[in-house]
């Protein structure tokens, strides 16, 4: 999705005919976007939850075994 947004972007910025002074407003614009404290925020948050949601590890807790043999698992937020 990111991709495409900088794709029509990119487009946009390339062909337009509006002329420099557009892309200049349009450029000046990107990178105050990009620089926010706002954005870099987002990004870490969201680069965050993927690494979670990647995360090999399992989010189960063992509980009581019911014998030698068996043993149960539930996950963390049901505990």
């Amino acid at each position: 999705m990111l991709r495409l947004l900088i794709g029509i972007a990119a487009g946009y910025v390339l062909g337009t005919k509006a002329g420099r002074a557009r892309y200049e407003q349009i450029s000046r614009t990107t990178k105050a976007i990009v620089e926010s404290p706002a954005t870099k925020k987002a990004i870490e948050v969201g680069r965050r939850k993927l690494a979670d949601s990647l995360d090999p590890t399992p989010k189960l807790e063992p509980m009581k075994p019911i014998d030698a043999d068996t043993q149960l698992y539930v996950p963390r937020d049901r505990l």
